[in-house]
């Protein structure tokens, strides 16, 4: 089970929506906070990136020059500015041809200077049971364009780049999942990135380390792939070969919570993404997620979540309301 692919799906909420935005300078764009992440892609030309707390109508004294193929990540969606030049006025980002159903909108500033050329979208990721491992990522990730450390990406970035230059058949169908895509792929180049620091001792050991960890990495796999097993700590232990007090040493200093502990955050994760995504019975939930009596599972969640497991899934948008009795209980 691939961990981080598990992690992302049970945070997403919706599809991803992305912009080609074309600018000549003198532009600047101010992009205001949204509720899932956002990212910005430099598919050719330069531009300034104003961070949160410069993102207004003046000079930014920490703006950062970004340059083609750069990828910016910002895991909150925190409000930020783009622009030619770190003192240039900033209008807000508005993208046009962004019909209800279309993942692709457009934004074109006119103007005498150098062109820039832009990819900008947010993905939905859901903020009420973040994944730990987002925690770990700097507010703002900038990933440069380097094809010896990151290729994968830099292969991503010039497909993209292809896609949006012309329009060709099957492109609406294409850039999507390239987006889509290039998230795993920012994500693994900073895991990357991360896991070098650790190693090197320049950054406490965490996250980046625990998905390839021999002994950790096997435990997680096993915890996403079958979150319904009725696993002990010994068992974990085993997927990696080490001692059952070893082994939880390390998961905890790696992972931030015990095994255990995480394995019931994860298995309520999983049933949270079940009750919002089907209309299993209750029973059925609770069992897939490794828990036989009802009654157990519904108190667990409801811990975990604050509401009982019934009125979670009637939260969800597009929920048929409730009958009146059930109404009335």
């Amino acid at each position: 089970m691939d961990v981080l692919a598990d992690a992302l799906a049970a945070m997403r909420t919706g599809r991803t929506r992305s912009a080609r935005t074309e600018v000549r300078a003198p532009w600047g764009l101010r992009f205001p906070a949204v509720g899932g992440a956002t990212f910005h892609v430099v598919l050719e030309g330069e531009c300034w990136l104003l961070p949160p707390e410069g993102a207004a109508d003046e000079p930014a004294a920490d703006a950062v020059r970004l340059g083609p193929g750069d990828a910016v990540f910002l895991r909150r969606g925190s409000p930020m500015g783009l622009a030619d030049d770190p003192a240039t006025a900033l209008t807000d980002f508005v993208p046009h041809d962004w019909d209800p159903g279309e993942t692709i909108g457009r934004v074109d500033i006119d103007g005498p200077g150098p062109r820039t050329r832009l990819l900008c979208g947010a993905y939905p990721l859901g903020r009420g049971r973040p994944h730990p491992l987002m925690a770990e990522l700097p507010d703002i990730l900038r990933l440069p364009p380097s094809r010896e450390r990151h290729p994968a990406l830099h292969a991503a970035i010039g497909l993209l780049n292809a896609e949006l230059e012309e329009r060709r058949p099957g492109r609406d169908g294409i850039v999507p999942a390239l987006v889509d895509a290039l998230l795993l792929y920012i994500l693994r180049g900073w895991l990357a990135d991360r896991s070098a620091a650790e190693a090197q001792g320049l950054a406490r050991p965490g996250w980046a380390t625990a998905l390839t960890d021999p002994v950790v990495g096997p435990a997680l796999e096993g915890i996403h792939a079958d979150p319904g097993r009725a696993w002990t700590v010994e068992e974990l232990a085993a997927c990696g070969g080490l001692s059952r007090s070893a082994f939880a040493q390390r998961f905890t200093a790696l992972v931030g919570t015990p095994p255990l502990t995480y394995l019931t955050w994860w298995r309520m994760t999983a049933a949270g993404r079940l009750l919002l995504s089907g209309d299993a019975p209750l029973r059925v939930v609770a069992e897939q997620v490794g828990y036989r009596a009802e009654f157990a599972f519904a108190k667990a969640f409801k811990r975990e979540y604050g509401v009982a497991p019934g009125r979670y899934r009637r939260s969800a948008p597009g929920a048929p309301p409730p009958s009146p009795a059930v109404a009335g209980r």
